[in-house]
């Protein structure tokens, strides 16, 4: 079922998530459903808070990118309680983007490697090593669990030059060719 993105404004967006357990309500539905989200919105990337949900979950499929760069093929993966331990190496810029925020795209500094521990969608224990636009995805969407947004990592500066399109944001005035759920909303 494709659920609505919240968009930037909504509450749930700024609070830090809660561990869930291995019995949470409909686990595996959720996990197939906010992949059906991303999906139908030309995501990468998605995490419980946007679709209004706060609790530590986020999903990442890398493969639509694998055509371009076939080193991201096969990399679908489900993060569950996960924990960033460290962040290491050199601080690098990148372009990035938001399903929750349409429309803007900044540059964010972010370390290029990072170990982090979680639960896949079956409740097996991870502890890996992640770099490049790997560590850059995963913390995006960890940033999401945290109460955090990519908007919060650009300069003053650049703060001010979409505070328009985000004010606008939070007034529902945006377009999108996926389904959301502004701030304004009645639903």
């Amino acid at each position: 079922m494709i659920l609505p993105i919240y968009l930037y404004g909504q509450p749930v967006l700024r609070e830090v998530a809660k561990d869930i357990s291995a019995d949470y309500p409909n686990l595996k539905e959720l996990i197939t459903n906010m992949f059906e989200t991303m999906y139908n919105a030309d995501g990468i990337g998605l995490a419980a808070p946007q679709i209004g949900l706060a609790i530590r979950l986020f999903v990442i499929d890398l493969e639509p990118l694998a055509e371009d760069n076939p080193k991201y093929t096969g990399f679908k993966k489900v993060f569950i309680n996960p924990q960033i331990v460290e962040e290491t190496g050199e601080l690098v810029k990148m372009e990035e983007g938001c399903l929750s925020i349409p429309g803007i795209n900044e540059i964010v500094e972010r370390q290029e490697q990072i170990r982090i521990q979680y639960f896949d969608e079956n409740f097996v224990s991870h502890d890996e090593v992640y770099n490049d636009f790997f560590a850059r995805c995963i913390q995006h969407e960890y940033d999401h669990i945290e109460g955090k947004l990519f908007v919060d990592h650009i300069s003053g500066i650049r703060k001010q030059l979409v505070k328009g399109k985000l004010n606008n944001m939070i007034k529902g005035k945006t377009n999108c060719h996926y389904k959301v759920k502004p701030v304004q909303s009645k639903n």
